[in-house]
């Protein structure tokens, strides 16, 4: 192996291993607004992800199935839009 192959392959790594923590993170930010927005009620707090929503066009999960990243990040938004409210 090459100096420059290592090197490479070493930026994939890091490269992945950011994708994994930012989507972790997301996940876990969905996660607490959710428990933020349901404090008294734990059992719709986790349904939440599987019920159908109207203004994000499907249900959660399906967004985030279907767009990835991207949807990931709309229900994220969205969460942390209602909770500012």
């Amino acid at each position: 192996t090459t100096r420059h192959s290592r090197m490479s392959r070493a930026r994939v790594v890091a490269a992945s291993n950011r994708d994994l923590r930012d989507r972790a993170g997301h996940l876990l930010g969905i996660h607490k607004s959710l428990r933020l927005l349901f404090p008294h009620d734990r059992d719709l707090a986790y349904r939440w992800m599987t019920q159908p929503n109207r203004r994000l066009g499907e249900r959660p999960v399906d967004l985030i199935l279907g767009h990835g990243f991207e949807g990931l990040l709309a229900v994220r938004r969205y969460l942390d839009f209602q909770r500012g409210r």
